[in-house]
Protein backbone atom coordinates (compact mmCIF):
# COMPACT_ATOMS: atom_id res chain seq x y z
CA UNK A 1 0.00 0.00 0.00
CA UNK A 2 1.33 3.32 -0.86
CA UNK A 3 1.79 5.91 2.16
CA UNK A 4 -0.80 8.96 1.78
CA UNK A 5 2.41 11.21 1.55
CA UNK A 6 3.53 9.69 -1.57
CA UNK A 7 2.61 9.65 -5.25
CA UNK A 8 3.36 8.65 -8.70
CA UNK A 9 4.59 10.82 -10.97
CA UNK A 10 6.02 10.54 -14.64
CA UNK A 11 9.53 11.22 -14.77
CA UNK A 12 9.68 10.29 -18.32
CA UNK A 13 7.36 9.86 -21.35
CA UNK A 14 6.49 9.37 -24.87
CA UNK A 15 3.76 9.20 -27.39
CA UNK A 16 2.22 6.13 -28.62
CA UNK A 17 2.26 6.18 -32.46
CA UNK A 18 1.92 3.98 -35.36
CA UNK A 19 5.55 2.89 -36.25
CA UNK A 20 4.94 1.97 -40.01
CA UNK A 21 7.00 -0.02 -42.17
CA UNK A 22 9.09 -2.30 -39.67
CA UNK A 23 8.77 -5.81 -38.02
CA UNK A 24 10.59 -7.99 -35.45
CA UNK A 25 10.77 -11.60 -34.25
CA UNK A 26 12.13 -12.51 -31.68
CA UNK A 27 14.28 -9.67 -30.51
CA UNK A 28 15.44 -7.40 -27.39
CA UNK A 29 14.74 -4.03 -27.42
CA UNK A 30 16.99 -1.11 -25.72
CA UNK A 31 15.19 2.02 -25.03
CA UNK A 32 16.73 4.81 -23.95
CA UNK A 33 15.55 7.91 -21.82
CA UNK A 34 16.33 10.73 -19.83
CA UNK A 35 14.57 10.91 -16.85
CA UNK A 36 13.22 14.42 -15.26
CA UNK A 37 12.92 13.84 -11.06
CA UNK A 38 14.92 11.47 -9.42
CA UNK A 39 13.35 8.62 -6.92
CA UNK A 40 14.51 5.63 -5.32
CA UNK A 41 11.32 3.37 -6.79
CA UNK A 42 10.23 3.35 -10.18
CA UNK A 43 8.00 1.50 -12.11
CA UNK A 44 7.76 1.19 -16.23
CA UNK A 45 4.40 1.62 -18.41
CA UNK A 46 4.69 -0.64 -21.97
CA UNK A 47 2.14 -0.06 -24.60
CA UNK A 48 0.67 -2.31 -27.18
CA UNK A 49 -1.53 0.97 -28.17
CA UNK A 50 -1.77 0.40 -32.12
CA UNK A 51 -1.23 -3.57 -31.95
CA UNK A 52 -3.90 -5.58 -33.70
CA UNK A 53 -3.37 -8.51 -31.88
CA UNK A 54 -2.04 -8.76 -28.25
CA UNK A 55 1.56 -8.45 -27.22
CA UNK A 56 3.62 -11.11 -25.29
CA UNK A 57 6.61 -10.30 -23.47
CA UNK A 58 8.95 -12.42 -22.30
CA UNK A 59 11.17 -10.06 -19.79
CA UNK A 60 11.53 -6.51 -19.19
CA UNK A 61 14.22 -4.55 -17.38
CA UNK A 62 15.49 -1.22 -16.08
CA UNK A 63 18.75 0.06 -15.89
CA UNK A 64 21.24 3.09 -16.15
CA UNK A 65 22.46 3.74 -19.10
CA UNK A 66 26.43 3.25 -20.13
CA UNK A 67 27.55 4.00 -23.56
CA UNK A 68 26.55 2.76 -26.23
CA UNK A 69 23.86 -0.42 -25.95
CA UNK A 70 25.39 -0.55 -22.58
CA UNK A 71 23.55 -0.44 -18.93
CA UNK A 72 26.21 0.13 -15.94
CA UNK A 73 27.14 -2.99 -14.64
CA UNK A 74 25.20 -4.15 -11.41
CA UNK A 75 22.08 -1.54 -11.86
CA UNK A 76 19.77 -3.62 -14.49
CA UNK A 77 16.89 -4.47 -12.45
CA UNK A 78 14.29 -7.36 -13.52
CA UNK A 79 10.49 -5.81 -14.09
CA UNK A 80 7.79 -8.00 -12.77
CA UNK A 81 4.18 -7.28 -14.12
CA UNK A 82 1.69 -8.80 -11.15
CA UNK A 83 4.35 -11.05 -9.68
CA UNK A 84 5.04 -12.23 -13.18
CA UNK A 85 8.33 -11.96 -15.20
CA UNK A 86 6.46 -11.76 -18.26
CA UNK A 87 3.10 -10.38 -19.71
CA UNK A 88 0.90 -9.98 -22.07
CA UNK A 89 -0.61 -6.80 -23.35
CA UNK A 90 -3.95 -6.52 -24.81
CA UNK A 91 -4.55 -4.86 -28.24
CA UNK A 92 -4.64 -1.29 -27.87
CA UNK A 93 -4.07 -1.77 -24.04
CA UNK A 94 -0.99 -0.58 -21.83
CA UNK A 95 0.77 -2.41 -19.32
CA UNK A 96 2.29 -1.00 -15.61
CA UNK A 97 5.08 -3.16 -14.11
CA UNK A 98 5.09 -3.79 -10.47
CA UNK A 99 7.11 -1.01 -8.37
CA UNK A 100 11.01 -1.98 -8.23
CA UNK A 101 13.68 -0.26 -6.03
CA UNK A 102 16.03 1.61 -8.04
CA UNK A 103 18.54 4.51 -6.97
CA UNK A 104 17.81 6.99 -9.91
CA UNK A 105 19.55 10.85 -9.82
CA UNK A 106 17.44 13.66 -11.44
CA UNK A 107 18.39 13.86 -14.95
CA UNK A 108 19.63 10.40 -15.14
CA UNK A 109 19.89 8.32 -18.59
CA UNK A 110 18.04 4.77 -18.06
CA UNK A 111 17.75 1.82 -20.64
CA UNK A 112 14.64 0.14 -20.36
CA UNK A 113 15.08 -3.37 -22.01
CA UNK A 114 12.07 -5.49 -23.32
CA UNK A 115 12.40 -9.25 -24.62
CA UNK A 116 9.77 -9.90 -27.40
CA UNK A 117 9.52 -13.73 -28.37
CA UNK A 118 7.02 -13.33 -31.23
CA UNK A 119 6.39 -12.58 -34.53
CA UNK A 120 5.74 -9.18 -35.15
CA UNK A 121 5.00 -8.66 -38.94
CA UNK A 122 4.69 -5.23 -40.21
CA UNK A 123 0.62 -5.13 -40.18
CA UNK A 124 1.01 -6.25 -35.88
CA UNK A 125 0.65 -2.21 -35.72
CA UNK A 126 4.12 -1.63 -33.80
CA UNK A 127 3.89 1.18 -31.26
CA UNK A 128 6.55 3.63 -30.91
CA UNK A 129 7.52 7.21 -31.82
CA UNK A 130 10.31 8.81 -33.53
CA UNK A 131 12.78 9.68 -31.03
CA UNK A 132 15.94 11.74 -32.39
CA UNK A 133 17.61 9.58 -29.60
CA UNK A 134 19.64 6.45 -30.78
CA UNK A 135 17.98 2.93 -29.47
CA UNK A 136 19.24 -0.38 -29.77
CA UNK A 137 17.30 -3.66 -30.93
CA UNK A 138 19.46 -7.34 -30.93
CA UNK A 139 19.63 -9.98 -33.24
CA UNK A 140 17.12 -13.00 -32.58
CA UNK A 141 17.25 -13.95 -28.92
CA UNK A 142 16.37 -12.57 -24.92
CA UNK A 143 19.36 -10.14 -24.03
CA UNK A 144 17.20 -7.91 -21.35
CA UNK A 145 19.40 -8.92 -18.69
CA UNK A 146 22.92 -8.25 -20.93
CA UNK A 147 25.24 -5.32 -19.56
CA UNK A 148 26.09 -4.79 -23.07
CA UNK A 149 23.22 -6.02 -25.44
CA UNK A 150 24.41 -6.92 -29.06
CA UNK A 151 22.91 -5.12 -31.89
CA UNK A 152 21.51 -5.97 -34.67
CA UNK A 153 19.82 -2.74 -35.91
CA UNK A 154 19.77 0.91 -34.85
CA UNK A 155 16.44 2.44 -33.90
CA UNK A 156 15.70 6.19 -34.17
CA UNK A 157 11.94 5.60 -32.35
CA UNK A 158 11.66 4.58 -29.04
CA UNK A 159 9.19 1.41 -29.33
CA UNK A 160 6.41 -0.48 -27.03
CA UNK A 161 8.42 1.68 -23.98
CA UNK A 162 5.88 4.86 -22.97
CA UNK A 163 6.63 6.19 -19.79
CA UNK A 164 8.69 5.77 -16.67
CA UNK A 165 7.15 6.94 -13.13
CA UNK A 166 8.58 7.52 -9.69
CA UNK A 167 6.96 7.51 -6.48
CA UNK A 168 7.40 11.11 -5.20
CA UNK A 169 6.74 12.93 -2.13
CA UNK A 170 3.19 14.30 -2.54
CA UNK A 171 3.75 17.72 -2.75
CA UNK A 172 5.77 16.82 -6.62
CA UNK A 173 3.90 17.93 -9.43
CA UNK A 174 4.14 17.10 -13.15
CA UNK A 175 4.17 19.16 -16.16
CA UNK A 176 3.14 17.49 -19.53
CA UNK A 177 4.50 18.96 -22.86
CA UNK A 178 2.02 18.42 -25.41
CA UNK A 179 2.70 19.80 -29.37
CA UNK A 180 3.99 18.40 -32.47
CA UNK A 181 7.73 18.32 -33.57
CA UNK A 182 8.94 21.31 -32.24
CA UNK A 183 8.03 19.58 -28.87
CA UNK A 184 10.08 16.26 -29.86
CA UNK A 185 12.42 18.46 -31.09
CA UNK A 186 12.88 17.39 -34.81
CA UNK A 187 16.26 17.99 -36.68
CA UNK A 188 17.94 18.57 -33.42
CA UNK A 189 21.60 16.55 -32.52
CA UNK A 190 20.98 12.67 -31.83
CA UNK A 191 21.15 12.05 -28.35
CA UNK A 192 22.02 15.52 -27.03
CA UNK A 193 18.67 16.20 -25.21
CA UNK A 194 17.83 19.34 -26.70
CA UNK A 195 14.22 19.32 -26.16
CA UNK A 196 11.95 22.19 -24.90
CA UNK A 197 11.16 20.04 -22.49
CA UNK A 198 14.87 19.10 -21.33
CA UNK A 199 15.57 22.24 -20.74
CA UNK A 200 12.37 22.86 -18.98
CA UNK A 201 13.88 20.04 -16.52
CA UNK A 202 17.57 20.62 -16.78
CA UNK A 203 16.15 24.36 -15.41
CA UNK A 204 13.41 23.11 -12.74
CA UNK A 205 16.37 20.79 -11.26
CA UNK A 206 19.12 23.68 -11.01
CA UNK A 207 17.07 26.02 -9.33
CA UNK A 208 16.96 26.55 -5.46
CA UNK A 209 14.53 25.82 -3.97
CA UNK A 210 10.97 25.23 -5.51
CA UNK A 211 8.26 22.79 -5.97
CA UNK A 212 9.53 19.68 -7.33
CA UNK A 213 8.26 18.77 -10.98
CA UNK A 214 8.26 15.90 -13.44
CA UNK A 215 8.47 16.94 -17.43
CA UNK A 216 6.56 14.80 -19.78
CA UNK A 217 7.09 15.22 -23.60
CA UNK A 218 4.25 14.24 -25.12
CA UNK A 219 5.03 15.76 -28.66
CA UNK A 220 4.33 13.81 -31.88
CA UNK A 221 5.65 14.97 -35.44
CA UNK A 222 3.23 16.32 -37.76
CA UNK A 223 0.25 16.05 -34.65
CA UNK A 224 -2.55 18.96 -35.29
CA UNK A 225 -5.11 20.21 -33.08
CA UNK A 226 -7.88 18.94 -35.31
CA UNK A 227 -7.50 16.08 -37.73
CA UNK A 228 -5.07 13.18 -37.31
CA UNK A 229 -1.77 12.25 -39.24
CA UNK A 230 0.56 9.71 -37.61
CA UNK A 231 -1.22 9.17 -34.66
CA UNK A 232 -4.45 10.79 -33.35
CA UNK A 233 -4.98 14.51 -33.38
CA UNK A 234 -4.56 16.85 -30.11
CA UNK A 235 -8.10 16.22 -29.22
CA UNK A 236 -8.49 12.83 -30.14
CA UNK A 237 -5.30 11.80 -27.79
CA UNK A 238 -5.44 13.99 -25.02
CA UNK A 239 -7.01 12.32 -22.44
CA UNK A 240 -4.20 9.50 -22.79
CA UNK A 241 -1.56 11.69 -23.43
CA UNK A 242 -2.28 14.32 -20.78
CA UNK A 243 -5.13 13.80 -18.01
CA UNK A 244 -4.58 9.81 -17.43
CA UNK A 245 -0.47 11.25 -17.03
CA UNK A 246 0.80 9.93 -13.49
CA UNK A 247 0.60 13.35 -10.95
CA UNK A 248 0.12 15.93 -14.07
CA UNK A 249 -0.79 18.99 -12.23
CA UNK A 250 0.18 21.11 -15.61
CA UNK A 251 0.14 21.40 -19.17
CA UNK A 252 1.76 23.21 -22.01
CA UNK A 253 -0.03 22.89 -25.47
CA UNK A 254 1.67 24.21 -28.46
CA UNK A 255 -0.24 22.86 -31.07
CA UNK A 256 -1.83 24.31 -34.81
CA UNK A 257 1.15 24.94 -36.65
CA UNK A 258 0.47 21.69 -38.73
CA UNK A 259 -3.42 22.40 -38.94
CA UNK A 260 -2.39 25.76 -40.72
CA UNK A 261 0.41 23.44 -43.22
CA UNK A 262 -2.20 21.11 -43.86
CA UNK A 263 0.88 18.79 -44.81
CA UNK A 264 -1.47 16.36 -47.02
CA UNK A 265 -3.33 19.14 -48.93
CA UNK A 266 -7.00 18.00 -48.57
CA UNK A 267 -8.97 20.81 -49.38
CA UNK A 268 -11.58 19.51 -46.64
CA UNK A 269 -9.12 19.67 -43.57
CA UNK A 270 -8.08 23.13 -44.43
CA UNK A 271 -8.71 25.16 -41.25
CA UNK A 272 -9.43 28.70 -40.03
CA UNK A 273 -8.47 30.71 -36.72
CA UNK A 274 -11.75 29.94 -35.37
CA UNK A 275 -11.73 26.36 -35.76
CA UNK A 276 -8.53 26.27 -33.97
CA UNK A 277 -9.53 28.45 -31.38
CA UNK A 278 -12.84 26.12 -30.72
CA UNK A 279 -10.78 23.09 -30.58
CA UNK A 280 -7.91 24.45 -27.79
CA UNK A 281 -10.76 26.04 -25.98
CA UNK A 282 -11.52 22.10 -25.57
CA UNK A 283 -8.51 21.33 -24.45
CA UNK A 284 -8.54 23.86 -21.46
CA UNK A 285 -11.87 23.33 -20.80
CA UNK A 286 -11.00 19.08 -20.09
CA UNK A 287 -7.43 20.45 -18.91
CA UNK A 288 -9.27 22.06 -15.97
CA UNK A 289 -12.21 20.17 -15.17
CA UNK A 290 -9.35 17.50 -14.13
CA UNK A 291 -8.17 20.27 -11.84
CA UNK A 292 -4.76 20.65 -14.31
CA UNK A 293 -3.42 23.69 -14.93
CA UNK A 294 -3.14 24.42 -18.64
CA UNK A 295 -0.86 27.26 -20.51
CA UNK A 296 -1.33 27.97 -24.02
CA UNK A 297 1.90 28.00 -26.35
CA UNK A 298 2.05 30.58 -29.37
CA UNK A 299 2.72 28.86 -32.71
CA UNK A 300 6.22 29.88 -33.89
CA UNK A 301 7.11 31.86 -37.52
CA UNK A 302 7.87 29.41 -40.47
CA UNK A 303 7.33 32.25 -43.11
CA UNK A 304 9.08 30.33 -46.38
CA UNK A 305 10.01 27.12 -44.83
CA UNK A 306 12.17 24.59 -46.92
CA UNK A 307 10.52 21.60 -45.11
CA UNK A 308 7.50 21.18 -46.86
CA UNK A 309 7.74 24.01 -49.49
CA UNK A 310 4.33 26.12 -50.08
CA UNK A 311 3.26 25.41 -47.05
CA UNK A 312 3.60 28.83 -46.19
CA UNK A 313 1.13 31.66 -47.48
CA UNK A 314 0.23 34.79 -46.36
CA UNK A 315 -2.96 33.66 -45.48
CA UNK A 316 -1.93 31.27 -43.19
CA UNK A 317 0.20 33.24 -41.99
CA UNK A 318 -2.69 35.76 -40.88
CA UNK A 319 -4.29 32.78 -39.57
CA UNK A 320 -1.17 32.33 -37.27
CA UNK A 321 -0.98 35.82 -35.77
CA UNK A 322 -4.85 35.86 -35.14
CA UNK A 323 -4.26 32.62 -33.46
CA UNK A 324 -1.71 34.11 -31.23
CA UNK A 325 -3.42 36.92 -30.18
CA UNK A 326 -6.09 34.54 -29.04
CA UNK A 327 -3.87 32.52 -26.94
CA UNK A 328 -2.21 35.77 -25.07
CA UNK A 329 -5.42 37.82 -24.79
CA UNK A 330 -8.61 34.98 -25.35
CA UNK A 331 -8.28 34.02 -21.66
CA UNK A 332 -8.85 30.40 -21.62
CA UNK A 333 -5.62 29.21 -20.73
CA UNK A 334 -4.60 29.55 -17.29
CA UNK A 335 -1.58 31.54 -18.72
CA UNK A 336 0.92 32.01 -21.51
CA UNK A 337 4.07 30.95 -22.96
CA UNK A 338 5.25 33.07 -25.60
CA UNK A 339 7.82 31.12 -27.96
CA UNK A 340 6.80 33.36 -30.91
CA UNK A 341 8.16 36.14 -28.94
CA UNK A 342 11.34 33.77 -27.98
CA UNK A 343 12.15 32.89 -31.58
CA UNK A 344 11.27 35.76 -33.56
CA UNK A 345 13.10 37.98 -35.45
CA UNK A 346 12.41 41.30 -34.20
CA UNK A 347 12.83 43.03 -37.63
CA UNK A 348 11.09 40.52 -39.29
CA UNK A 349 8.77 38.53 -37.04
CA UNK A 350 7.24 36.40 -39.09
CA UNK A 351 10.54 34.39 -39.72
CA UNK A 352 12.60 33.11 -36.66
CA UNK A 353 15.59 34.88 -35.64
CA UNK A 354 18.30 33.12 -38.10
CA UNK A 355 20.46 31.89 -35.08
CA UNK A 356 17.76 30.18 -33.62
CA UNK A 357 16.55 28.62 -37.39
CA UNK A 358 18.08 25.19 -38.24
CA UNK A 359 17.80 26.21 -41.62
CA UNK A 360 14.86 24.88 -43.31
CA UNK A 361 12.63 27.69 -41.23
CA UNK A 362 10.20 25.72 -39.35
CA UNK A 363 12.76 23.82 -36.51
CA UNK A 364 14.51 25.97 -34.41
CA UNK A 365 18.24 24.83 -34.21
CA UNK A 366 19.38 23.21 -30.90
CA UNK A 367 19.81 26.54 -29.57
CA UNK A 368 16.52 27.75 -30.81
CA UNK A 369 14.73 24.18 -28.56
CA UNK A 370 16.65 25.59 -25.61
CA UNK A 371 15.56 28.82 -25.89
CA UNK A 372 12.04 28.02 -25.83
CA UNK A 373 12.69 26.08 -22.68
CA UNK A 374 14.25 29.31 -21.28
CA UNK A 375 11.60 31.06 -22.06
CA UNK A 376 9.13 29.30 -19.56
CA UNK A 377 8.59 31.52 -16.64
CA UNK A 378 9.28 28.69 -13.55
CA UNK A 379 6.87 30.52 -10.97
CA UNK A 380 4.23 29.35 -12.73
CA UNK A 381 4.58 26.27 -11.23
CA UNK A 382 4.18 27.25 -8.08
Amino acid sequence: MMADNMRWVGTWTTTPAPAEGVAFANQTFRMNARASIGGDRLRVRLSNAYGSRPLLVGAAYLGLRDAGSGVVSGSNKRLSFGGADSVTIAAGALAVSDPVSFALPPLADIAVSIYLPGDLPANFGITGRYARQINYVSPPGDFASSVVMPVGSISGDWLFVSGVDVLASADTGGIVAVGDSLTDANISTLDAYCRWPDQLARRLQARRGGRPMGVMNQGLGGNRILHDIRGDSGLRRFDRDVIAQPGVTHVIVMLGTNDLRNRWAKPEEEVNADQMIAGLKQLAVRAQTAGIKIFGATLTPFENETFLPGAWTPEREKTRQALNEWIREGGAFDSVVDFDRALRDPEHPTSMLPIYDCGDHLHPSDLGYNKMGDAIDLSLFE
